[in-house]
């Protein structure tokens, strides 16, 4: 017996119907590989920004640090002797919104038991810092390289020439007033750190301070070994105050650490401010290893 068979019909409305859910099948996968995908971008944008406020923070801590001197009247000797001349100084930062209140202090009062620097004030303190440098008697200043022969003087330097706020000129107050006196071992021991701490604007170390950077880093290393600081603070007092006058120097820096596996607070302070990576050509080798960082500014060698 023949058993009859029948082909059974595909419905057209399945025939067209299939494309289409193919394609929308299709789509939709693309549409969620991209969102994924726009999703682990921004993902990872996050995490990159996250790191890079992570590393700012350590590097620029925004609560700044204490400095570990005793500041007392000085700012008050330095105007009575004419290092600081009020109304220049009162001239130069009323173009610039005034001085904050915690800084008038400095100048206007002899209670002065703590002194903050912050990256918003660092300017200012700077600024005190070299004027201080310049005009406290140190032999660094009378029988160091400033003093060579070949220079004709050390009144020809940015760190001399450049101070316009004194009374008279700059030179008149060199190394004239004994505003602090260290012992023999103090001043070796500012001998010893001046000579191994950089700044990126230059090739000298500070024991050279031919700038105003140099110059009001021999200030507040003066000031911190007269007040008993230890040599390994000081290095680290040097570096974060380094940092927040050179700000973008630091963070390339400090990300060029990061990539080698070490975490800004591993990194040694004194290796850190070494000429190796704070010099001007330690800097530059640095800034051909890792993309620099350009966001904060600072540096300038003027007032």
């Amino acid at each position: 017996m023949r058993i009859a068979t029948m082909k059974q019909a595909i419905p057209l409305s399945y025939i067209v119907a299939a494309p289409v859910l193919i394609a929308g099948a299709w789509l939709w996968a693309t549409g969620a590989l991209e969102l994924d995908t726009k999703k682990g971008e921004a993902g990872n944008t996050a995490a990159i920004a996250g790191e890079t406020q992570d590393l700012e923070n350590q590097v620029l801590p925004p609560e700044g640090i204490v400095l570990p001197i005793r500041w007392g009247s000085l700012g008050m000797q330095m105007m009575e002797t004419g290092v600081v001349d009020e109304a220049k100084l009162n001239a130069l930062y009323q173009d610039r919104g005034g001085l904050p209140e915690d800084m008038q202090k400095l100048l206007y009062s002899s209670d002065n038991q703590e002194v903050r620097m912050t990256y918003e004030n660092s300017g200012v303190l700077l600024n005190l810092l070299w004027g201080f440098g310049l005009g406290n008697k140190n032999s660094i200043l009378e029988t160091g390289p400033m003093m060579d022969p070949r220079f004709n003087g050390a009144g020809n330097f940015a760190s001399t020439g450049g101070w316009t706020l004194a009374t008279g000129g700059a030179m008149d107050h060199y190394s004239k007033y004994a505003f602090i006196a260290l012992t023999p071992e103090q001043q070796a021991l500012v001998e010893r750190v001046s000579k191994n701490i950089y700044r990126p604007c230059c090739g000298n170390s500070t024991y050279f301070p031919d700038c105003n950077h140099g110059m009001a880093m021999l200030g507040l290393l003066e000031l911190m070994a007269a007040n008993g600081v230890r040599e390994d603070e000081m290095y680290r007092v040097a570096l974060q105050v380094n940092s927040y006058w050179f700000p973008d120097t630091y963070l390339t820096i400090a990300t060029y650490f990061a990539k080698q596996g070490v975490s800004w607070d591993a990194v040694s302070p004194k290796e850190a401010l070494g000429n190796q990576y704070s010099s001007g050509s330690g800097y530059q080798r640095v800034r051909a290893l890792v993309e620099p960082v350009k966001q904060q500014g600072g540096g300038s060698c003027g007032l």
